[in-house]
């Protein structure tokens, strides 16, 4: 009877809310999980070679379907205390410098990228700060835009702001069908328009951030189903398909020559988003 009322009172919510308290599901499968159930041999790399090493962040080569590649996420942690050593999945800049020597070490040898988001954006915190968050964020989306290689990034939950867009400048961006793709989360939305952080649920429908308005704006190239009532509910249905669409994202990819990959990865992120409007003239 608990379930059944749970289940009645989802469905009540907006569509844009409901699919946000998926994204946020505690039970559901983080950036490792998919990491750990779609690649084989990793080995993870630690250290940005600067200040330290992000447990928010990790970074490792490993093997696709046999195929040498490197793999990129953030890390969230699912106890309070895993989540305080993680920082409850924002990076700081050492993480983001981190991914990035990750990213030029397979642009080296010629290995495919796949990032695997969850996170609701950069830690904000003074140290971050003070050791160039913002130039970590901005040397990435410079570096991905031009990697010589193959690269495809998933948003699994949250994708927020700089912080997740600096790990998605990729050849194929996909996003689960529950995930959100936002530049601010609905509550600081709520706090900024409305000065009342409980309009969370009209700022949601109001920012479209889902998977499928996502895909409408240009934001992401892909919309990967999920098992009914979530990814959560049914973790190896939607590891499977998200291995499905890897296979066939990558191949398409690798059927592409590398500089006219690259010139449809700038040509797709210099038009996101871009909106015309025509002036209608009357006699």
């Amino acid at each position: 009877m608990i379930q059944m009322a749970e289940q009645d009172a989802a469905t009540a919510l907006p569509e844009a809310w409901r699919r946000t308290e998926l994204a946020r599901h505690p039970d559901r499968p983080y950036p490792m999980d998919f990491i750990e159930a779609l690649f084989t041999d990793f080995s993870e790399i630690h250290g940005d070679r600067n200040f330290g090493d992000d447990p928010a962040m990790t970074c490792g080569m490993a093997k696709f379907h046999g195929r040498p590649v490197m793999v990129i996420g953030n890390l969230k942690g699912r106890t309070l205390k895993e989540r305080v050593t993680r920082k409850f999945g924002q990076p700081e800049p050492e993480g983001y410098r981190k991914a990035l020597r990750a990213m030029k070490i397979a642009e080296k040898f010629g290995h495919p990228v796949f990032t695997f988001l969850d996170l609701a954006g950069a830690n904000p915190g003074v140290g971050a700060e003070e050791r160039g968050q913002g130039e970590a964020i901005a040397r990435n989306l410079l570096e991905m835009s031009r990697l010589r290689v193959p690269t495809i990034a998933t948003v699994t939950g949250e994708g927020g702001s700089g912080g997740a867009l600096a790990l998605a400048v990729a050849d194929r961006v996909l996003m689960l069908e529950n995930a959100i793709y936002t530049v601010i989360s609905p509550e600081g939305c709520a706090s900024i328009m409305w000065k009342d952080a409980s309009k969370k649920q009209q700022a949601a429908a109001a920012l479209r951030y889902t998977a499928f308005s996502a895909k409408d704006l240009g934001c992401v190239d892909d919309v990967l189903t999920e098992p009914e009532g979530g990814t959560h509910l049914d973790p190896a249905a939607a590891m499977a398909m998200v291995d499905e669409k890897l296979r066939y994202h990558l191949a398409q990819i690798d059927a592409t020559p590398i500089d006219q990959l690259l010139e449809q990865r700038y040509t797709k992120f210099r038009n996101i988003a871009q909106f015309y409007t025509t002036t209608v003239q009357t006699d």
